[in-house]
């Protein structure tokens, strides 16, 4: 992956991003499929993204809410114990 500079922060932007404007849903644009959203937002991780681009309107709010989830949640294969 390769990254940016984010102005003068001292921070780097992966130039990829991931945005959840389009994420999968299941029968209305509101309602996500969650376990396949938050998949494919460990795999841009794993990739190197470290740049994720939502928004309150994307799936009504829900979205946000998603990445939230995708972000708490403890990496693949382990378990909080």
């Amino acid at each position: 992956m390769r990254y940016r500079d984010l102005g003068t922060t001292g921070w780097l932007a992966s130039a990829l991003g991931f945005g959840c404007m389009r994420l999968p849903i299941l029968v209305s644009p509101r309602e996500i499929d969650e376990p396949l959203a938050v998949r494919m937002i460990w795999h841009a991780i794993d990739a190197g993204v470290n740049y994720v681009d939502t928004a309150c309107p994307y799936h009504g709010g829900n979205s946000e809410v998603v990445v939230g989830k995708a972000l708490r949640l403890p990496p693949r294969g382990e378990t909080c114990d």
